[in-house]
């Protein structure tokens, strides 16, 4: 029997926002099983056994919890102590698998079945299973359904009386469309669930008013809370005015939400109190957990795990607290005293200590905001979860995230990718390589991170966030996005009365990558408002141009309230984008806004935000134009690749695999390095390897001259290379010489021998460029390019996406590396057909997003030239018990 795979384990969202555990089944999950099979319905039964069975027969039970994990596979899903479904496959063959499922009734329409068919899935393709096989009474068609909808090609089969299913297992493109789409619907209500509570139990407050807990049950009522709210105190009557019951046991109904702040030795016992009350989410205020050392991040992990495994989403610890402004919500379950006004920005903070100036610098502002939490030590609930509640949130139009760290980059990524083409996201730029780790954050360090820091700046940018380098910023960002239309184009009009601000503004502006082709209107210092609402016009009447930045300083001629209403009005009517430097303004306010009919008729508010200083207006308005620039474009597509064959590649690396050394990697030997390569469309230049001068020779007549020498250990083949590599050898007689000169050398410098001579047949003349891919431990499957050479490596002339690519991704990424001239025609150099270079970024993508054993593969090099490429050598190193966190498997980090 293999032993237990723990890595098959999972927390997973339902579909109703709730939470479970998933898990191998053991023998003593016998007793658990029965108990559920005896709460089944008769009709159930029937449809799981094809016969009346008031319970399991021993033989069968027994059989049913003892597996092998690999010819039997069996997962439970469970909830505390209660399995609430099953799933298995039976092994018929070397490639298929018959799979069944049992899902307890009083959890049906819970999305269980769908689940435990993903990480059937995967487990089936890790012990070399690629197709499903099912027998369903034609009555069951909610397990018809599951197979149907879960993106499979299904074929169907009526006899006797039964529906025989048929699917191959293979992630197709729909397949992980689905999985994405219900991991979207379950984040996104299991969020939900935390930021609309009906009621909220407060555990932990004291009558000390400076306590942590009474500041909280404070804020909640002085914020007006709009649901139920009640205090636990085993002894007071009230505190902070509001009613206590002695313990969770005197509610009359279960709380949507308990927000705690107790001693972190304890909390782990609320938690599990909570859950047996049938409290839906908590919000941990406390701290002294992985931030405090060993001890704390043990008490954190037992947290977690007691919360989410029965049902619950855990907020922190060590966080600050949440917000809603929603006026049937209004809840401040933070340590702020104060909120913004209702808005439209929703706001994630992973740091609790920044939790108030946060919320105090959007409150300086004027900037309104729709929800806000900080996530602490981000031990549950993350950005993640939050960006797929925001997605949809009608009361939300743009995003903000102050980020330390980020544990799951490429689901991050994928997320951010799809919110971004109808929200805009703004990241606060820190250390999110995962080198310099905040206290109490867990996440993988990114070996990528250590070889190119830009890298996950690249990826970001991949996916259409805006950076900002400060918390200032953000703000300044989001005051655009949150009360301005986004520009349609970078030309900027620039209007003021102050020549040298507006000489400033220019100079700022093209700075920045905005193009400013109209000369600045200057008026003069004491304009009047009538002249300034005349020139205010002129401006927006222009159609060359896409945005108008107004500086405004005191003026005898006019009154700031009169300049405020005039510019407000037209700039609310402009189809411009407006932004401004007014004097004594700074945020988005009253004074400089303006309300307009809406789609509905209802009127719409308009507000100019304004800046402390030029280049904070030109900044905020560049980040905001470089964003709609990006949501205009075409991202492309996902193509499909002919000459995919998955299962010989999975074939290739099974067996590889079996051979990992001590350090759990492998290097592909040349051979095995060729077929994966043909199984993803990608051919390599034949090569022959020699141990004599005769087999060279025999060997660079059958390439055909010109080839090439490269000497390779051949003890340690496929671990290192060394030796002197001799070009363009066009005749027989300068292969002999080289070849004994080649292995002289190598003599001369090592005992390790013996060693052969690889003859290579030479490209022809081009340029050499280098595509990488692998499974970067933090970012995920990641493709890099390069031009080949050491002046690259050392200025890090590389780029970098994550897998997958689309068709854009791929020629974006060719051209956006400072050396890409040079593939066409700089200084005279012949103009290359980059089409086949961009083709094998498109497998090297599709291949490490298919496999996430691949560590590295170094396609180095390949030759472009004027009409086609070249792939000169490739070397892949493989990693074993590779655990991915974003995979084809719904699953929390």
């Amino acid at each position: 029997m293999t032993s237990y795979p723990a890595h098959w384990e999972a927390d997973v969202v339902l579909r109703d926002g709730g939470t479970a555990h998933l898990r191998p089944i053991v023998p003593s999950d016998s007793e658990s099983l029965q108990k559920m099979h005896r709460a089944q319905s008769p009709e159930s039964v029937y449809l799981r056994f094809f016969a009346p069975m008031p319970q399991i027969p021993t033989k069968d039970l027994d059989r049913f919890v003892t597996v092998d994990h690999r010819t039997r596979v069996a997962f439970v899903l469970v909830v505390g102590d209660e399995v609430i479904g099953v799933g298995r496959f039976d092994r018929i063959d070397a490639e298929s698998a018959e799979v069944a499922f049992n899902i307890a009734d009083a959890h049906q329409g819970r999305g269980i079945g769908s689940i435990l068919l993903e990480h059937l899935a995967v487990a089936a393709r890790e012990v070399g299973i690629t197709v499903f096989t099912a027998e369903v009474l034609p009555q069951n068609r909610p397990m018809l359904q599951v197979f149907a909808a879960a993106g499979y090609d299904v074929s169907r089969e009526f006899e006797d009386g039964v529906v025989a299913v048929r699917f191959e297992i293979d992630p197709t493109d729909r397949a992980m469309q689905v999985i994405a789409a219900r991991e979207h619907r379950a984040e996104a209500l299991s969020v939900r669930s935390v930021l609309h509570p009906a009621s909220v139990v407060v555990i932990g407050a004291s009558r000390k008013r400076h306590s942590t807990g009474n500041l909280l049950v404070r804020n909640l009522t002085s914020a007006g809370f709009q649901g139920q709210l009640t205090v636990v105190h085993p002894e007071a009557e009230s505190i902070a005015g509001v009613q206590t019951v002695r313990s969770l046991d005197e509610l009359t109904e279960p709380a949507d939400l308990a927000v705690i702040a107790v001693p972190a030795v304890s909390v782990s016992g609320v938690v599990r109190d909570c859950a047996a009350h049938g409290v839906k989410a908590v919000v941990v205020i406390s701290s002294g957990f992985a931030e405090a050392g060993e001890e704390g991040t043990a008490l954190q992990r037992e947290v977690v795990a007691t919360a989410r495994s029965h049902g619950m989403r855990v907020v922190g610890p060590n966080s600050f607290g949440i917000a809603n402004t929603a006026p049937d919500v209004a809840l401040n379950s933070s340590l702020a005293p104060f909120l913004p006004e209702p808005g439209s920005l929703g706001l994630f903070s992973q740091s609790g200590a920044l939790g108030t100036a946060l919320l105090a610098r959007a409150t300086r502002l004027g900037l309104g905001m729709s929800t806000f939490v900080s996530a602490g030590n981000r031990a549950d609930l993350s950005g993640n979860d939050l960006l797929q509640y925001w997605e949809e949130d009608p009361a939300t139009k743009a995003v903000g995230l102050y980020l330390e760290s980020i544990g799951n980059p490429r689901k991050f990524s994928r997320i951010a990718r799809r919110v971004s083409r109808v929200k805009p996201v703004v990241v606060v730029k820190s250390d999110l390589t995962g080198q310099e780790l905040p206290p109490g954050h867990q996440v993988r360090l990114s070996g990528l991170a250590e070889r190119a820091g830009g890298a996950l700046d690249e990826i970001l940018a991949q996916a259409g966030i805006i950076r900002a380098d400060s918390i200032r910023q953000l703000f300044d960002i989001t005051q655009v996005l949150t009360a301005q239309r986004l520009p349609t184009g970078r030309r900027v009009g620039i209007i003021g009365n102050s020549a040298a601000m507006g000489t400033l503004l220019v100079q700022a502006a093209r700075a920045e990558g905005l193009v400013v082709d109209c000369d600045p209107v200057s008026l003069h210092p004491e304009v009047r408002a009538d002249e300034f609402s005349e020139a205010l016009a002129g401006m927006y009447s222009r159609d060359d141009v896409d945005s108008v930045i107004v500086s405004f300083t005191p003026s005898a001629g006019a009154s700031d309230q009169e300049i405020a209403e005039v510019l407000s009005e037209q700039a609310a009517q402009a189809a411009q984008t407006t932004v401004a430097c007014f004097s004594g303004v700074q945020g988005v306010r009253e004074e400089l806004t303006a309300f307009v009919p809406g789609d509905e008729g209802t009127p719409e508010r308009r507000t100019v935000p304004s800046y402390f200083g030029p280049e904070d207006a030109v900044i905020a308005l560049a980040r905001t134009t470089d964003y709609a620039m990006w949501r205009g474009e075409d991202h492309g597509h996902y193509p499909e690749l002919d000459g995919i064959d998955r299962r010989a590649a999975r074939s290739v690396i099974d067996s590889a695999l079996d051979e990992v050394d001590g350090e759990g990697t492998v290097v592909l030997t040349p051979s095995r390095t060729r077929e994966l390569a043909k199984a993803y469309g990608i051919s390599v230049l034949p090569h022959v390897t020699t141990s004599s001068v005769d087999e060279a020779l025999a060997a660079a007549d059958e390439l055909g001259y010109p080839v090439a020498l490269k000497a390779v250990h051949t003890r340690l083949r496929h671990r290192m290379e060394l030796g002197g590599v001799r070009l363009n050898i066009e005749t027989a007689e300068e292969l002999r010489d080289d070849y004994e000169q080649v292995r002289g050398v190598i003599d001369s410098f090592t005992q390790e021998g013996p060693y052969d001579i690889d003859v290579q047949r030479m490209a022809p003349p081009g340029t050499a460029c280098v595509v990488r891919g692998g499974e970067d431990p933090l970012l995920g499957p990641v493709v890099s390019f390069s031009l080949s050479g050491d002046t690259t490596e050392l200025v890090g002339d590389i780029a970098h996406r994550v897998a997958p690519l689309t068709d854009v991704d791929a020629s974006q990424m060719l051209r956006s590396v400072k050396a890409a001239p040079r593939l066409f025609g700089y200084k005279g150099l012949p103009v290359m057909n980059v089409e086949p270079i961009e083709d094998l970024l498109l497998r090297i993508s599709q291949l490490v997003d298919d496999f996430p054993a691949i560590a590295d593969i170094a396609v180095h090099p390949v030759v472009a030239t004027q009409t086609e490429s070249h792939v000169l050598s490739i070397r892949v190193v493989l990693r074993s018990a590779v655990d991915r966190i974003d995979s084809a498997r719904r699953r929390l980090a």
